[in-house]
C-alpha cells in the first residue's frame, strides 16, 4: 500500500513538474495597445506556451518608467526605447539590450503648414515645439543638438512645451509642431480633423537623427544566469512568431490587442490602423540588433555639444548571444 501511495505521489510530482512552465515578466513601455501587438499575440496564439514560458504582460504608463522597474526587480525584460536606457546605463543601471523587434523608429514632428516650417535647418528658430519627456525627450534633444538650436528659449532657439501623450497642443495652437508616431498620435491629428494638405511632417528617419526604438532589455546578472539566458532566448523566439503573425493578420492582431485592453480605451479602427503602421517599422527584423544601427544611435546621442545625452560610447550595452539562441 505504501509502494502504491509512493508511486501515485511520485508519478504527480513529475506531472506537475512537466506542466509548470517558466515565468516570465515582461514590462511594456507604455498602455495595451498594438505598440506591442507582437507579444499579446504571442501569448494569445499559445507561441509562448510552446516554448514552455508563462509570460506576463505588464502595461505601462506616464508614472511608469520601464527602467526602474527593471532595476527594482519588478520585471525580468523591458520595452524600451535605445536613448532611454543607454542614458540609464551610464548613471549606473547595468541594463543590456538582448534583441531589436522594431527595425524602424516611427518618430516625428508634425507641424501645422500655417506656421511657415518648411525646413528644420532655417525654420524652427523662434517655435514653440512640442515634446514628450519621461525619456522621450531624448531624440529630440540630440536632433536640437545637431541643429545647433537652444531649447532654452529665444529667437534663436526653441521653446519647448512639455507635451501630454495626447495632440491638444497641435489643436489647439498652443505649438507650431508636436511630436507624433507613424502609428499612433499622426492618426489622432487626422482624426481630429486636420488635413493632410494642412500639415507639414518631418520624420527622424530621414533627418538622419532617429535612434532605435522598442527594444528587449535585462540586466547583466539576469544574462549571466544560463537558465534565465534560455529563458529569455525561448522569450525572444516566441515574440518574434507573434510579431511576424501580427505583420501578416492585422486586422486578427488588432482584435487581441483589444481584448486584452482592460481600460476600455481603445478602438478597433485606431488598433487596426497601429498595427498596419507598426509592421513597417517591425518589417525587415527577426530580432537580431543591426550593429550599425546601434552605432546610428550612439552617434546621435553623443552629438549633443555641450549637453549630449551620453557622454561617452557605451560597452557592453547589447549582445547577440540570445539572438544566436533564439534563432539558431
Amino acid at each position: 500500500m505504501k509502494t502504491l501511495m509512493l508511486g501515485t505521489a511520485l508519478a504527480a510530482l513529475v506531472a506537475g513538474g512537466a506542466n509548470a512552465a517558466d515565468p516570465l515578466t515582461l514590462q511594456l513601455k507604455w498602455v495595451t495597445q498594438a505598440q506591442f501587438a507582437g507579444y499579446y499575440v504571442a501569448k494569445d496564439k499559445g507561441f509562448y506556451d510552446e516554448e514552455d514560458l508563462d509570460v506576463t504582460i505588464q502595461p505601462g504608463g506616464p508614472d511608469i518608467a520601464p527602467t526602474q522597474v527593471l532595476a527594482g526587480g519588478g520585471a525580468d525584460v523591458i520595452v524600451e526605447w535605445m536613448p532611454a536606457a543607454l542614458a540609464a546605463r551610464e548613471k549606473g543601471l547595468p541594463i543590456v539590450n538582448i534583441a531589436q523587434p522594431f527595425k524602424s523608429s516611427g518618430m516625428m514632428l508634425t507641424c501645422l503648414k500655417e506656421s511657415g516650417i518648411t525646413n528644420p535647418e532655417t525654420d524652427f528658430a523662434g517655435k514653440t515645439l512640442g515634446v514628450w519627456f519621461f525619456g522621450n525627450e531624448f531624440p529630440f534633444l540630440s536632433w536640437m543638438n545637431h541643429l545647433g538650436l537652444s531649447t532654452e528659449g529665444g529667437p534663436e532657439g526653441v521653446t519647448v512645451l512639455k507635451q501630454g501623450f495626447n495632440v491638444d497642443p497641435l489643436l489647439q495652437k498652443q505649438a507650431d509642431c508636436i511630436s507624433v508616431m507613424t502609428y499612433n498620435e499622426y492618426g489622432q491629428v487626422l482624426d481630429a480633423g486636420i488635413a493632410e494638405d494642412d500639415l507639414v511632417t518631418f520624420k527622424y528617419e530621414d533627418q538622419g537623427v532617429a535612434t532605435l526604438e522598442d527594444g528587449l532589455y535585462t540586466l547583466e546578472a539576469t544574462l549571466a544566469d544560463p537558465e534565465m539566458a534560455d529563458r529569455l532566448a525561448r522569450f525572444v523566439r516566441a515574440s518574434m512568431k507573434g510579431w511576424k503573425y501580427a505583420e501578416e493578420n492585422p486586422d486578427e492582431a488588432a482584435e487581441i490587442v483589444i481584448e486584452n485592453d482592460e481600460t476600455g480605451a481603445q478602438t478597433i479602427e485606431h488598433q487596426t490602423r497601429m498595427v498596419t503602421e507598426i509592421g513597417k517599422l517591425t518589417a525587415g527584423s527577426d530580432g537580431e540588433l543591426d550593429p550599425a544601427d546601434y552605432e546610428r544611435t550612439v552617434e546621435t546621442l553623443m552629438s549633443g555639444g555641450s549637453d549630449p545625452v551620453i557622454t561617452k560610447a557605451p560597452e557592453g550595452a547589447w549582445t547577440h548571444a540570445i539572438t544566436d539562441m533564439a534563432l539558431n
